[in-house]
């Protein structure tokens, strides 16, 4: 009998390189939700809410809210996050 293990994404989020590689993966998609839920992801991985909220600035309740399924975050919100993660945002051309 073979046994299943539940995937976490976090697991496989050991470094800044891969934290950006993963977010930048997920921006290629074009999906606003999907991005939520990688930051959700990345956040989970490097210590939880309360971590990304003492290092954002925001409060812990803003983050799940904004995070959330239904979330649609300001983009002073999401660059607060994304700083807290050791991330910028940068354009490319197409």
């Amino acid at each position: 009998m073979n046994k299943t293990v539940q995937y976490n994404t976090g697991d496989y989020l050991n470094s800044p390189e891969e934290v950006a590689s993963y977010i930048e993966a997920v921006l290629e998609e074009d999906d606003s939700a999907l991005l939520l839920v990688a930051l959700r992801n990345v956040a989970e991985s490097q210590g939880g809410m309360a971590m990304m909220a003492k290092n954002s600035g925001l409060s812990r309740e803003s983050l799940y809210r904004t995070l959330s399924k239904n979330g649609n975050p300001k983009i002073s919100t999401l660059i607060a996050i994304m700083k807290s993660l050791g991330l910028h945002l940068s354009v490319k051309a197409a």
